[in-house]
């Protein structure tokens, strides 16, 4: 290579590292415009880190008792947030039940998400009877209250993380179903839909080319609240009885078969589990909102445009 040539880059590649300083430019300006939705979106990322390194963060074995450290009061022998009735170590069992929080927030509102478009697009798009006949088993369902239905679940499944989740997505993909419908209702009466069938695409290429990916933000709006609220129903299956089995460190565990009996005693192990259940499920409700914004334009108002 002769001296002082220089090598150009083809003008069809982007220069190294300006899709991440774009990434970190939008991070900033949503940081800007919802201080409250990236305040909880950093609670969120750090529940999800305490749940990974949870063997790694919590100092003691969740699940092991020593009834000659039963009831420290918090800083007491070196238990954070003190012991329970059987010695266990109440922070520890916190970090481990972001664990079990999370997995069920997020498998049931992925599972109720998937199926829940499914019904509500084939609900939409074909209408006539198919539509009538999804919708009265939908109204059939939603009919049954909703802890009285999780609870006939769970009865008949039996307790475990899995049922637990399989139980809160069918629920969920009921009445989340129905916000899917009217989202696609909107696309359909879109001109693009019927040149898509005039021009001879099959019923199934129209729907995941064209409608599903029109109805993605207000499903990722519906997600959120979705997952918040599943953590609030985990923590209420727990609490009655019905959820995960007591071996596994839950917050509505913990609030159920300790928090109850030791609320005067040892305020602090029903205390810990309920502020990081709030806390969580507070920040996810904030993300949620500063995400609908985000996506829906007709909400940014006066914010600007966060590129």
């Amino acid at each position: 290579m002769a001296a002082g040539q220089t090598i150009i880059a083809p003008s069809g590649f982007p220069a190294a590292g300006s899709g991440m300083r774009r990434m970190g430019g939008d991070v900033i300006a949503f940081a800007r415009a919802k201080p409250l939705g990236a305040a909880g979106a950093a609670v969120l990322l750090l529940a999800i880190l305490l749940a990974i390194f949870a063997p790694l963060i919590a100092p003691y074995d969740p699940v092991a008792t020593n009834q000659r450290e039963a009831l420290r009061s918090p800083g007491e022998d070196g238990h954070l947030l003190g012991t329970d009735q059987f010695g266990r170590d109440v922070f520890s069992r916190v970090i481990y039940g972001t664990r079990i929080s999370l997995y069920v927030g997020i498998g049931a509102t992925v599972a109720a998400i998937l199926l829940a478009t499914i019904i509500g697009v084939v609900s939409a798009y074909f209408g006539s009877w198919v539509d009538y006949l999804i919708q009265r088993v939908v109204d059939t369902i939603q009919a049954v209250p909703s802890l009285i239905l999780l609870i006939s679940v769970m009865v008949i499944l039996g307790p475990s993380i899995t049922n637990v989740v399989l139980a809160l997505a069918f629920r969920s993909s009921i009445t989340t179903s129905r916000v899917v419908r009217s989202a696609t209702l909107g696309v359909l009466a879109n001109p693009f839909i019927e040149a898509a069938k005039v021009l001879g695409a099959v019923d199934l290429r129209v729907m995941l080319r064209h409608v599903v990916p029109n109805i993605i933000p207000p499903v990722i709006i519906v997600a959120t609240v979705q997952f918040g609220g599943a953590i609030l129903a985990e923590a209420a299956l727990s609490f009655l009885g019905y959820g995960v089995p007591p071996t596994t460190p839950t917050w509505g565990g913990m609030m159920s078969a300790e928090g109850r009996v030791y609320m005067i005693a040892a305020p602090w192990i029903l205390l810990a589990p309920a502020a990081a259940l709030s806390l969580v499920v507070f920040s996810i409700n904030m993300f949620g909102d500063a995400l609908r914004d985000r996506l829906d334009p007709r909400l940014r108002g006066g914010m600007g445009r966060m590129r």
